[in-house]
């Protein structure tokens, strides 16, 4: 698998890179970030899978989350993709939460997002893989995400049980099904039928979920989409219900903005990087 290295930036010791490639899932040109700290170069390491938000792109993280000084304190790679697939013959609509830069990380079924929205297994399959076969990884993967990535972070580790050694996120929306943000996409993406949104939907998937890997989840109370998009007391009572082991940290006066991401992003990552090593 060909891929070709568009930026190269010298970052707390390491390399912040970022890499173009042609997606035989997405069927469109993809970029996708990759921080190596300084320990790569001697050696394989853990992967820590980021997906980001609405609006985002392989760049909101790189630049604003200040992830890079922990992953190389830990000995982690850090790797971002896009949020959606991209190129003029992509189909795109009008607003921030539905097309280009709105992937919702599902696999859609509808025409006519079902020929480059497959977003779940280009995180889940595709991506992996071509880490694998270009970067010194030694095959243990974590996955986090925000808001949207958040929901990715959740549904990929849930539908997928033995890949990734640990699972987080920062916001997210955890019940797609039952708020406006996920009704809209996944109307357009899946179809009207609102029992095919359940295998997408981390509320839904945790009663039936075959590994029990522990969710940790920072949300910030004074987020302003808390109570309408965000909803993570829903989650809350599904792994009270299913047994599901959840550590839920509202942390006070954060919003939903990279601010807060900077605020715990160290945290996180000395969580993945225990579990990465274990």
């Amino acid at each position: 698998m060909v891929i070709e290295r568009i930026e190269h930036r010298a970052c707390f010791g390491g390399w912040q890179d970022v890499y173009r490639h042609e997606s035989k899932v997405l069927g469109c040109t993809m970029n996708f970030a990759v921080y190596l700290p300084p320990q790569a170069a001697s050696q394989c390491l853990p992967v820590l899978y980021w997906l980001s938000g609405l609006t985002c792109s392989e760049q909101n993280f790189i630049s604003k989350a200040g992830a890079q000084r922990y992953a190389t304190a830990h000995g982690v790679i850090l790797v971002a993709p896009d949020t959606s697939p991209r190129g003029d013959d992509v189909v795109d609509a009008e607003g921030y939460d539905l097309g280009k830069g709105a992937g919702f990380y599902v696999n859609a079924t509808q025409a006519p997002w079902s020929q480059h929205y497959r977003m779940h297994d280009y995180v889940a399959s595709e991506l992996p893989a071509l880490i694998e076969a270009n970067f010194p990884v030694n095959g243990a993967r974590a996955i986090s995400g925000h808001s949207m990535g958040g929901h990715g972070a959740l549904i990929v580790a849930l539908k997928n049980p033995g890949r990734y050694r640990s699972v987080s996120a920062f916001s997210p929306i955890v019940a797609p099904s039952q708020v406006p943000w996920g009704e809209k996409a996944f109307a357009a993406y899946l179809g009207d039928d609102r029992r095919e949104w359940k295998a997408w939907d981390a509320v839904a998937l945790i009663a039936g979920a075959l590994e029990r890997l522990p969710l940790l989840i920072d949300q910030g109370d004074a987020d302003e989409f808390l109570a309408t998009q965000l909803r993570p007391e829903l989650l809350q009572a599904a792994c009270a219900a299913a047994g599901h082991p959840l550590e839920l940290r509202l942390q006070p006066g954060y919003d939903h903005s990279y601010y807060f991401i900077q605020s715990f992003i160290g945290e996180h990552i000395a969580h993945h990087a225990r579990a990465l090593d274990a």
